[in-house]
């Protein structure tokens, strides 16, 4: 199997993969919002999918979308074919999408909505965390694109602050703290002042002691002092 990044030698596979986005959502009843085979075939051609095959036939699918001036960075309609279902397909192609997301906008916050329990795992994996709406994206376009979800009534009733989806977010600058603190080289700092500490209360003991033995007199000494 193959996982590569999209490109025009893909377009082959739009119509199949955008009816299974569509048959996909109906079987579960929640949404993967329909897209045009118009929109799914500029992001193919544009290098913003990523697309697994095997043998020539069409095994998964998932692309980018940028939002709020590429401050924010979805990874979207995430789909496996069903013959290649529970197979890990779908980790692996969420891997290279998000590696592709990272590498185009570094800087950029990656989040997803979604309703399955699989996505939020692998999103988990990757470094998401469970966030409120009001933590994505304000922008309207983006919202506009749920219109075609069959939960957007829901989303609409509850003036877009939930729905059913789950919403994850990364954020880059909690992912470079953590390397930061991960890369450290051993902190020799504390053990070395506790060996310091030690030696010093060790060398405080030794010469207390031996200003104890000095001070201290012999019966014979004690009376030939009294004697004098």
């Amino acid at each position: 199997m193959e996982i590569e990044i999209s490109s025009c030698e893909h377009l082959m596979y739009v119509s199949e993969i955008q009816q299974e986005m569509y048959d996909s959502a109906q079987r579960r009843g929640t949404g993967i919002a329909k897209r045009s085979i118009e929109y799914l075939s500029k992001k193919i051609s544009e290098g913003n999918a990523v697309v697994a095959t095997e043998n020539g036939e069409w095994v998964g699918f998932c692309y980018i979308e940028t939002w709020s001036h590429g401050k924010f960075v979805a990874n979207s309609g995430l789909i496996v074919s069903p013959k290649f279902r529970n197979g890990g397909v779908a980790t692996q192609i969420k891997q290279k999408v998000f590696q592709l997301s990272r590498d185009k906008y570094p800087d950029a916050k990656v989040f997803g909505l979604t309703t399955g329990l699989a996505v939020m795992k692998i999103n988990s994996d990757l470094g998401y965390k469970p966030v409120i709406y009001s933590e994505l994206t304000q922008d309207e376009e983006f919202w506009n694109g749920c219109k075609n979800c069959v939960n957007y009534e829901i989303l609409m009733m509850k003036e877009r602050k939930n729905c059913l989806c789950t919403a994850m977010l990364f954020v880059p600058e909690d992912d470079k703290k953590k390397e930061v603190v991960n890369n450290q080289p051993e902190n020799k700092y504390n053990e070395i002042n506790q060996i310091d500490f030690e030696y010093s209360v060790q060398k405080s003991l030794g010469e207390f002691h031996l200003t104890t033995k000095k001070n201290k007199k012999s019966p014979d000494e004690k009376e030939s002092h009294l004697s004098v």
